[in-house]
């Protein structure tokens, strides 16, 4: 399911007086702005207000995708706690607006956060932005907003004036305060290049007396990049106790498919790049398909690089084909060379070769008979490999088709384990996982072996 990020506000200059509304949704994995919205509405209160930006920014989340799954972010404490159902509504200019807001998605698809109000300034910039429109007698304008910009500066600002802490090599907040110290150096020409493209970011158009924007493409270069910067350390970040919000840079998000089942795969044989290169089963190309639609249905994918091995050339060519995208091959995605025991269950090679097998399982160095690959040797490949394709889509999610040894690799490394874990994880035919890539060198696993798209 795609997740949402809505940050809404909304101001009135007198109280009831001259008042306006902004809204943000933002992709939750990504931190990219996915469509503003501001408008502004005459003589209302800030609560009138408030809920207005409210309404408007779940429309906006419904327009991009009805099933995703909505977290609602704001300043204001009576309208989050009033939604939320912990406070009663009694203002009659209220309930109208509440109900409205609870009709746009299903109720359990929406959750509801108050913020600090420092943290919610791009919504609050455009409902200023709106009010100061209202005031020359005008409307919102898309083309003429610099809400998103100057959040991304305040935060940039605010980050660059936090210390760094200490910590050993590789520790993740003393990593994410250089990466803001390297971000804030280059704020002014990232801000830059982000105001000089507003032209390139959408059209505005009218959405029920207010106006919207669409935001980039996650993949369309440096535009945007400092304000999703920020919002997707801080997605990241925020269930975490004891993290607070870090500009890392815009992650590069690898989805990890293990290719669907070939006729080894139910006999649980080695199957790796040394063998008879099977193709895909019934099952697996069934399979194959499920993923493709569920990958679809969340949106987020915009490219999909596979293993050369026929599996995951024909698993990649069924989901890219859902996708609307083209398949790029990669050598480094293949899977392990397991030598003489390709085609063996582990209790054949047990009984052939159960000397050569015991060192294999406790020696990353050590090679499968017939000079296979080792661990070692597959964890150096798939370092470079990621390493090569982080540089290319940074910033973007693509989707990577390989096998077990390489998707388990990836996650061990992301997470700093020892090449023993490798035999600690069970990874399905068809399974999605996940790992954000940040600039600091960082990573992130937000999903391992996901197989609820398969059931139906």
């Amino acid at each position: 399911m795609r997740e949402f990020i809505v940050e809404a506000d909304g101001g009135s200059r007198g109280n009831p007086g001259p008042a306006g509304y902004g809204s943000v949704v933002i992709d939750a994995a990504t931190g990219q702005t996915l469509a503003e919205a501001a408008e502004y509405i005459g003589v209302a209160t800030n609560n009138v207000a408030e809920y207005r930006g409210l309404v408007a920014g779940l429309r906006a989340a419904h327009e991009l995708d009805p099933t995703a799954a909505v977290h609602v972010r704001m300043d204001s404490k009576l309208v989050i706690e009033q939604m939320s159902g912990r406070w009663k509504i009694k203002h009659p200019d209220m309930k109208p607006l509440a109900f409205e807001a609870s009709k746009v998605f299903p109720a359990p698809q929406v959750t509801y956060e108050w913020i600090p109000r420092e943290q919610n300034k791009h919504a609050d910039r455009l409902a200023n932005e709106a009010m100061d429109a209202g005031k020359r007698g005008e409307q919102w304008s898309a083309s003429g907003s610099t809400a998103e910009l100057e959040a991304a500066d305040a935060r940039a600002a605010r980050a660059a004036a936090e210390p760094e802490p200490s910590g050993p090599p590789g520790d993740a907040a003393a990593g994410a305060a250089r990466a803001r110290a390297a971000l804030s150096e280059g704020r002014a020409a990232g801000a830059a290049a982000s105001a000089g493209s507003s032209s390139r970011r959408g059209a505005a158009e009218s959405s029920g007396g207010g106006a919207v924007r669409a935001g980039a493409d996650v993949g369309s270069g440096v535009d945007g990049r400092a304000e999703a910067d920020v919002r997707a350390a801080r997605s990241v970040a925020a269930p975490s106790t004891g993290w607070g919000p870090a500009d890392m840079g815009a992650p590069a998000t690898f989805v990890l498919l293990r290719h669907g089942e070939t006729p080894l795969t139910p006999q649980k044989r080695f199957s790796g790049s040394g063998g008879t290169d099977p193709s895909l089963s019934d099952v697996g190309r069934e399979q194959a398909e499920r993923v493709g639609a569920a990958l679809a249905r969340r949106g987020t994918v915009q490219a999909v690089v596979a293993s050369p091995l026929t599996r995951t050339r024909e698993t990649a060519g069924i989901v890219a084909a859902h996708l609307g995208l083209d398949v790029t091959v990669d050598d480094g995605l293949r899977e392990t060379d397991f030598g003489a025991w390709e085609g063996l269950t582990f209790g054949e090679v047990r009984e052939r070769y159960a000397e050569d097998l015991n060192a294999w399982l406790a020696d990353p160095e050590a090679r499968p008979t017939g000079d296979g690959e080792s661990f070692a040797a597959t964890a150096t490949r798939i370092a470079a490999t990621r390493d090569k394709l982080v540089a290319a889509y940074a910033g973007r999610t693509v989707l990577l088709v390989s096998h077990v040894t390489p998707i388990k690799t990836f996650v061990r490394l992301a997470l700093g384990a020892p090449p023993e874990s490798l035999f600690r994880m069970e990874l399905s035919a068809a399974s999605l996982s996940a790992v954000a890539y940040y600039a600091d060198g960082n990573a992130s696993v937000r999903l391992f072996n996901d197989t609820s798209h398969l059931r139906a």
